[in-house]
Parts: structure tokens; C-alpha cells; sequence
């Protein structure tokens, strides 16, 4: 009934202010009240993802709905309409930012939801035009007093999205694609790749009956060598699923492997011993090669792959440890597509122009040194993977065998020094102070060798101060964490990762948290422990999902973290959780359970940790940062990895302001 009046009421009120203004005209002193007043912005989350921010400032003692309301009741819910276009698409429905107020009204019977003072709609768009656009829409309300309601509402709204400059972007599918096209280009300048350009260039052009075949011959072939590799990426990435980028990266037998096959490629350049696929297979793909046409054009293709195995295979199993670092599931493909796209483009290119074919430099010892730089860089890169095994410990579930990391074995110093000599080592070797026993004869030191050398020594140079505590941002995420030094294990950080006294160690329940916190913040390794605490001390809480072998996560802390104008509000302003989803401790029989996301049994605590950021965020990278209060609602936007320090302090800031304790 009082409902019912109310919208009487309303409905009254809306007639006698159509009759005012026609009575009173614009010079009447009688006026509809406006109670809301919306103002519309964007907010740029990274090169293509923005949030359009609807802002609605509520007049005292008014108040207007939220999107969802009671099935019984008869107000209208806030509604949004966005025109949606070629230029974006829509990312998930629209987030309401403010406390809502609950009111339970017994005649009629029904729950009232709404918001007072202010309250902010954010929604999420993910671009397809980095020129620049505008986002139309409207949205749909309603706004009530104790006494009355105003008819419902809508108002029009456009948002402008500024130009978006992707050039500056150093993550995601287009930087693995650069990282394969580099070490492709490094592949085509060793022993077994170089000299076959020319060989195969003169070849087509030569066996051809006119010019025109003979190139599209070579364009054949540089084909056919992009759709091996990257159909070996493709059985790959298949063979290892959705999650399995994921699990090669926080693996610590995994690592372990990597680093071992790491240096044995390390050596295999250096000229210890010569890694060759079995000749039959060679044979075989040679044999089919003559028979011409396009299938002996695409054998020969596959013939110089297996021949140059040697030499590439390293590059590769670089480029596919990268690609499970990052853990996205067609890094691996893409990273392939860069990688024959380097190799292949000069068979394409000579062939078009053979005249270029003069320029070449002579194959020679300087190859050979070519080799030598990449295996000393191989090994130096191994290291992170002994690293990842270290921190994350060895597990096999079926045996019982555990050893928790982290195991102690290469801390931050002992990584450090060791670049320090394998760079210095690369520099020595280039001004030919350093000879190894395929090395020709070096009579002068080239221009070339000089500067790559000099850059070795000031490269080694740079990483000293990091063996005495120096953050090293040049390499953030590439060595352990700065907590993870000699001094380990000896400080009170160490210990459950608490520093401030009101925590102690006995909150932590998985003894990997021992690694502790960076910057001395106090933080938690168990959510519920972090909501209680909340609870207690009236703060919103930082969920931090992160990895040990993280580097994007290393990364953010040493570049962002390490701010004072973040660090400070991290350290007073926010009940710090950080959640390893590759913790490999195994949860007690009575908490596992089956993932309703992926279906796959929670077993340990980075199981648990990872099924929470997937099935509540819907993500599966890392780092993720989720600002919620003590009801574990969000308070603004979830963040992932991006370094710029303002957007970070704003991020943060936001949170503090739309906390309502």
C-alpha cells in the first residue's frame, strides 16, 4: 500500500510540474528537482582495456536503486544501455561501486536495495579501434525519497576513448612475438643455418627453367619452414592443454629440467659436444625432397630443419620456456610464428633479389664466436630455472616425496655473481683474451666484437651493486626476490611473513609463505585469516595473486612496489594477502575438493588459491590485484601487470576512497 501511494504520489507530482511550467512559463519560480546529477569519464586499465565510469551524485535524503532488485518489487532497477560497435566490445556486465542499503519493507513484502550519497558504475570494454572512438548509451533510473518517488529517468551519455599508442607495450602476444623473431634472427646466424641461404637460393634459382618459377620456389620454401615450426607449436601447445603453460612454469621438476637441458645446449654451443637428430630421419626427409614439385619443395624445407637442429634447438626451447613463463596458451604459437618468419624471410627476400646474395659476409670463424656468445647466454638464462625449482621445492604426489622450498640453494648473491662472471666471461671471449679450441685465429678485434664486448663488461659492471643489496630494476623478476638473499631465515620478515608484531607466524598455514614479504610489509598467505584480521583492525584488504616463478610478479615489486608513494599505502592502509597459486603444499583430505570452473580436483594450497582467482575474477595470470572489502566485494577494478607507478597509486587510492568502513 505504501508503495502503491507512492507511486501515486509521483505520478501526481509529474502532472502538477507539466502544469506549473505551462502556468508559470520560464519565468515561474516553480522547479522539477533533478536530486541526481551523473557526470561520465574513462579510465585507461592498459593498451587495450578501458573502464567507462558513470558517476551519479545523490542529492540528501534521496536515493536511487541498484541494478538488480527484489523480484517483488515495483520500483525500477538501474539499468544501462550501451550502443556497442565494431570499435569495442563489452567485457562483463556493469559493476556497481558503493555501499549498498538494504531495507526490508513489510507492506507490501519486499527488500529495497539502493545507494545514497554517490555511487559509481563501471564498466569494463576491451577496444578494437586504437584510433580513437566514442561510446554512446543511456542509462535508465530511478530515484525515491522517504515520502515519494520521481518518475523514472533516462539520460543520454557518450564517452570519449582517446588514440591508444601500442607501440610501448612489453607484454602479451606481440612481445613474444618480437622475442621469436629475435632468436630467429639468431639462429639464421650460426654454423648451420648461414651458410645454407645462399646454397638454397642458387639452388632454386639455378634448377628453374625461368626467374619467375625459381621465386616462387623459394617463397615456397620459406612457407614451408614457417608451417613447420609453427605446427609444432600447435602439437605442443595441444599436447599440453589449456593449463598446462601454467603448470610447465611453477613445476619445480619441471624447472629443474629446463635448467638442465638448458646447459646442456649451453655446452653443445660452446663446442663440448654436437647435438644431431638421427640421421635416418635426415636420410628420409632428403630422399622425398627430390622429388620436386611442392611436396619435394616442402621436404627440403623440413630437411634444413632437422639438419640446423643443432643449432636452432636451444633458441627454441628458449622461446618455449618463455612462452610458460608467461603462461598464456598461444605464447607458444605465436612465439613459433616469429621465430620461422626470421628464418624464412631471407630465403624469400635473395631469391626476389639475388644480386643481394654479393653483400653476404663469407661464412667463417665469426660464426663460430656466434655460437660460443649464445651458449654462455644459455647457460646465464638456465639459471632461472634452477632458480623457480628452488623457490618452489620438488613434489612427487604419488611417492610422498616432498621438499619444500624454499630450499636454500641459490639465493639472490650466488645468482648474481654468477652472471657476473658469465658476462664478464662473454666480454673476455669477444676481445679475444679467451679462446676455446674450434675457434680460429683472430688476428684483429673488429669494430663489432668491440662494442658487443664492451656492453658484456658494463652489463657485469651494472650487476655488482646487486650483490650488496642494489633493487637491479634493469633485470626486476629475472634473479630471487631481494628477501631471498644470505640474510634469509635470520630476520623476523622471514617467519609467516610478519613484521608488525600484531601477527605472528603462526597465522601463515602453508610454510612456503616462509620467503616472507617484500619491503618489510606485513601480509598474509591465507585469506581467511586476512578477512578476519580486516575485520579487526576496520581496513580493505590486497589480494595479491602471485607465483614463485612469477617474473611479472617480481617485476611489480621491484618497480611499483617500491615506490614510498605505494609502499606507504600498502603498508598503512591495507591488509596485505598475497596468494601463491603455485604452492605446491597439499591442502588436509577434508578441503579438497573438484573445481566447479575447470573441473579438476584442489589438491594443494596453490590449487585453491588459483581456482579462487579464476571462478571470482575470471583470470588465470599472474600478478592479479583485487581491492575488496570485509564482504570481499570489489571495491574497484582488478589489476594485472602494468608498471606504471601512477596508475598503481590511483588504483590503490581508489579502493581507499570507495572502502566504507
Amino acid at each position: 500500500m505504501k508503495n502503491f501511494l507512492r507511486v501515486a504520489i509521483a505520478i501526481l507530482f509529474f502532472v502538477f510540474s507539466i502544469d506549473a511550467n505551462a502556468q508559470f512559463g520560464n519565468g515561474g519560480t516553480f522547479k522539477v528537482p533533478e536530486p541526481v546529477k551523473w557526470t561520465f569519464s574513462t579510465e585507461q586499465l592498459n593498451d587495450s582495456e578501458f573502464v567507462l565510469v558513470s558517476h551519479a551524485k545523490i542529492d540528501k535524503d534521496w536515493h536511487v536503486y541498484t541494478q538488480k532488485l527484489d523480484p517483488r518489487a515495483i520500483q525500477n532497477p538501474t539499468a544501462f544501455t550501451y550502443t556497442v560497435t565494431k570499435d569495442f566490445i563489452l567485457d562483463d556486465s556493469t559493476k556497481e561501486v558503493g555501499k549498498i542499503i538494504t531495507v526490508e519493507d513489510s507492506n507490501p513484502k519486499e527488500t529495497e536495495t539502493f545507494f545514497l550519497d554517490s555511487v559509481n558504475y563501471r564498466q569494463k570494454i576491451i577496444i578494437r579501434n586504437f584510433k580513437g572512438f566514442i561510446v554512446k548509451g543511456n542509462v535508465y533510473f530511478q530515484t525515491c525519497n522517504s515520502s515519494m518517488c520521481m518518475p523514472p529517468k533516462q539520460v543520454d551519455f557518450s564517452f570519449t576513448v582517446p588514440p591508444v599508442n601500442k607501440t610501448s607495450k612489453k607484454s602479451g602476444y606481440g612481445w613474444i612475438w618480437i622475442l621469436g623473431f629475435l632468436g630467429g634472427l639468431a639462429a639464421l646466424f650460426t654454423p648451420c643455418v648461414f651458410p645454407m641461404v645462399p646454397l638454397t637460393v642458387s639452388f632454386f634459382t639455378k634448377r628453374s627453367k625461368d626467374k619467375k618459377k625459381g621465386l616462387r620456389n623459394a617463397v615456397l620454401y620459406a612457407s614451408s619452414i614457417i608451417v613447420i615450426y609453427v605446427l609444432l607449436g600447435l602439437i605442443i601447445t595441444a599436447i599440453l592443454g589449456p593449463s598446462g603453460m601454467n603448470a610447465i612454469a611453477s613445476n619445480g621438476w619441471v624447472n629443474l629440467i629446463f635448467f638442465i637441458i638448458f646447459v646442456i645446449f649451453g655446452f653443445s654451443f660452446l663446442g663440448a659436444f654436437e647435438l644431431t637428430l638421427p640421421s635416418s630421419w635426415v636420410n628420409r626427409a632428403d630422399n622425398v625432397s627430390e622429388r620436386g614439385g611442392f611436396m619435394g619443395v616442402f621436404f627440403m624445407a623440413l630437411t634444413l630443419c632437422l639438419v640446423s637442429f643443432s643449432c636452432t634447438a636451444p633458441i627454441v626451447g628458449s622461446l618455449l620456456a618463455e612462452a610458460a613463463s608467461d603462461g598464456k596458451y598461444w605464447n607458444l604459437v605465436i612465439g613459433m610464428f616469429g621465430f620461422s618468419v626470421a628464418v624464412a624471410l631471407p630465403f624469400a627476400l635473395f631469391a626476389a633479389f639475388p644480386a643481394w646474395l654479393n653483400t653476404l659476409p663469407q661464412s667463417g670463424g665469426w660464426l663460430n664466436s656466434v655460437k660460443v656468445v649464445l651458449g654462455l647466454l644459455e647457460i646465464a638464462f638456465s639459471l632461472k630455472f634452477l632458480s623457480t625449482s628452488d623457490l618452489v621445492g620438488l613434489h612427487i604426489k604419488f611417492l610422498h616425496f616432498h621438499i619444500n622450498g624454499p630450499m636454500g640453494i641459490l639465493k639472490r648473491e650466488i645468482f648474481i655473481a654468477l652472471w657476473i662472471v658469465i658476462f664478464a666471461i662473454i666480454g673476455l671471449y669477444l676481445i679475444g683474451k679467451i679462446k676455446f679450441h674450434h675457434d680460429s685465429e683472430l688476428k684483429h678485434v673488429s669494430v663489432t666484437r668491440l662494442m658487443i664486448g664492451i656492453l658484456a663488461f658494463t652489463f657485469s659492471i651494472y650487476l655488482l651493486p646487486g650483490m650488496f643489496g642494489a633493487p637491479l630494476k634493469l633485470i626486476g623478476g629475472f634473479p630471487p626476490p631481494e628477501r631471498y638473499s644470505e640474510g634469509w631465515g635470520t630476520s623476523a620478515g622471514s617467519s609467516g611473513g610478519t613484521t608488525d608484531g600484531t601477527k605472528s607466524s603462526s597465522v601463515s598455514r602453508n610454510k612456503n609463505q616462509s620467503l616472507g614479504c617484500p619491503y618489510d610489509l606485513s601480509c598474509y598467505s591465507d585469506y581467511n585469516d586476512a578477512v578476519a584480521y580486516a575485520k579487526q583492525v576496520n581496513k580493505p584488504i590486497m589480494i595479491d595473486f602471485t607465483g614463485y616463478s612469477c617474473v611479472n610478479c617480481r617485476k611489480m615489486e621491484a618497480n611499483v612496489w617500491s615506490d614510498s608513494r605505494v609502499l606507504n599505502v600498502m603498508k598503512n592502509d591495507y591488509v596485505l594477502v598475497s596468494l601463491y597459486v603455485d604452492d605446491p603444499t597439499e591442502l588436509p583430505a577434508a578441503e579438497q575438493t573438484v573445481s566447479k570452473v575447470t573441473g579438476q580436483k584442489i589438491e594443494t594450497v596453490g590449487d585453491k588459491w588459483s581456482d579462487m582467482e579464476a571462478s571470482l575474477y575470471k583470470s588465470s595470470t599472474q600478478p592479479l590485484y583485487a581491492l575488496v572489502d570485509k564482504d570481499s566485494k570489489l571495491l574497484t577494478d582488478i589489476r594485472g601487470y602494468n608498471t606504471d607507478i601512477d596508475a598503481y597509486v590511483k588504483f590503490l587510492e581508489d579502493g581507499k576512497k570507495n572502502f566504507h568502513p
